[in-house]
């Protein structure tokens, strides 16, 4: 779980402080209560960025949609999960259900929490509202077929998940290696653990240990023991975003 909210720590912490500048022009008073929000929340202040964000108006537009989502975030940071919940349900609603990045900020709050047929379809959601477009969505999507036992529908969207990646997703590679590999295709999961190595500069000791692994089991019968000893990642640590 720990891993799981750094992640979503990682990836919202930047759309949050940069908020500013998804708010309406028109309405300095809503942008000024988001910065000074902003500015709690990079001191890890963040029942007072709440109380920030709460002076942004229900009739501030995009604004309002924004102050939503940067108190779930803040929620999420105190450990508040179900707050969280609720409050980027009301950006989403908000924005009439298009919301990508608040659709992806509940699929990981609706994980932490054990709802996993909730958070799918969140993450299902925040592909759909981004045209396809949002890779982390098709990676957690994936790691929550992956421990159902689903390999060939994970390894499809962490597939989706490089393709749509605008830079180099090495936990992406490696856990599309596991679930090749657990579908029998030895050669193509070795190649992606190669790119889960050369993409972290040799600093990923998960694809490290999966690629020995899968050069070994290349020249024999594998076990299931075997198989079940490769190592996936949920998180997206600083070599991948």
């Amino acid at each position: 779980m720990k891993q799981l909210r750094s992640l979503l720590l990682a990836v919202l912490l930047g759309t949050l402080l940069s908020g500013v500048a998804a708010a309406q022009m028109s309405r300095p008073d809503a942008q000024d209560a988001i910065k000074r929000g902003n500015e709690k929340y990079a001191q890890s202040l963040y029942r007072a960025a709440i109380e920030e964000y709460r002076q942004v108006p229900a009739g501030a537009g995009d604004a309002y949609a924004q102050s939503l989502y940067n108190i779930g975030v803040c929620y999420y940071e105190l450990w508040l999960t179900e707050d969280a919940v609720v409050m980027y349900k009301q950006a989403i609603e908000a924005r009439k259900g298009r919301y990508p990045k608040a659709l992806y900020a509940l699929g990981v709050a609706l994980k932490d929490l054990g709802r996993l047929q909730e958070a799918k379809e969140a993450y299902r959601q925040a592909i759909d509202t981004s045209n396809g477009e949002y890779a982390t969505a098709h990676y957690m999507l994936g790691l929550l077929l992956m421990n159902e036992g689903d390999y060939s529908g994970a390894a499809t969207l962490f597939r989706e998940a490089i393709t749509r990646s605008r830079t180099h997703f090495p936990a992406s590679h490696n856990n599309l290696g596991v679930s090749l590999a657990k579908l029998g295709n030895l050669p193509d999961a070795k190649r992606e653990f190669e790119l889960a190595v050369q993409q972290s500069d040799g600093k990923f000791d998960e694809a490290a240990h999966n690629l020995k692994l899968c050069r070994t089991l290349i020249e024999s019968a594998p076990t299931l023991a075997q198989l079940d000893s490769l190592k996936t990642v949920e998180k997206i640590d600083r070599h991948n975003k």
